[in-house]
C-alpha cells in the first residue's frame, strides 16, 4: 500500500506539474491580439529655429570692378564702348620683383597707377604721368617695403579706374 500512495502522490505531483506547466504555456506563449493601432495623420512639418527675414534688402554692388586669377583681361572696360582705358595684361602674378602691365588708351590721357592693400589703403605710387593713345606695356620695380600678401593694383586713366588683384611673394 506504501508503493501505491507512492505512486499516486508522484502521480499527483506530474498531474499538478503537468497542469501548471499547460497554464503556463497558455499565457506565455499563447498569441495575442494586436492593440497597436494605426492612423493616417500627416506627419508635423519640421520647425526650422533660423529665423526667417522676410523684406527686400538691396545686393551690394561695388561701382567698381575686381578682376581676379590668372586671366587678366577686362572685359568690362573696351575701347568701342567709348571707354579710353583697357588693361590687356598684368604679369607676373605673383609678383616677385618686378611687375608688366600692358594695357590701351584709346586717346591721350593721364595715368595713375597705385597699389592698395585691402582696406583701400594707398601703399604705393607707381605711376602719376601723362600717356598718349596705343598700346603700352609699362614695366615697374616692387618696392622693397612691400610686405608678401594680396593687394589691389588701381590703375585711373580719364577718370575710368580699374582695379585689379595682386599677389605679391
Amino acid at each position: 500500500m506504501k508503493t501505491d500512495r507512492v505512486k499516486i502522490t508522484l502521480n499527483g505531483i506530474k498531474a499538478s506539474l503537468i497542469m501548471m506547466l499547460l497554464l503556463l504555456c497558455g499565457t506565455v506563449f499563447a498569441q495575442k491580439t494586436d492593440t497597436t493601432k494605426f492612423s493616417v495623420r500627416p506627419k508635423a512639418k519640421a520647425v526650422s529655429r533660423i529665423p526667417v527675414i522676410k523684406g527686400s534688402v538691396q545686393t551690394y554692388r561695388p561701382s567698381y570692378n575686381i578682376n581676379s586669377g590668372s586671366n587678366n583681361t577686362d572685359h568690362g572696360t573696351k575701347g568701342k564702348d567709348g571707354k579710353t582705358l583697357n588693361v590687356l595684361k598684368i604679369y607676373p602674378n605673383p609678383v616677385v620683383d618686378q611687375l608688366n602691365i600692358n594695357l590701351r588708351l584709346e586717346k591721350e590721357t593721364s595715368l595713375s597707377i597705385k597699389i592698395t592693400d585691402l582696406l583701400g589703403n594707398d601703399i604705393v605710387t607707381l605711376a602719376n604721368e601723362r600717356i598718349q593713345h596705343g598700346e603700352h606695356t609699362k614695366t615697374y620695380n616692387m618696392p622693397a617695403k612691400l610686405n608678401s600678401g594680396i593687394y589691389f593694383l588701381r590703375i585711373v586713366a580719364g577718370g575710368e579706374p580699374v582695379i585689379k588683384r595682386i599677389s605679391v611673394l
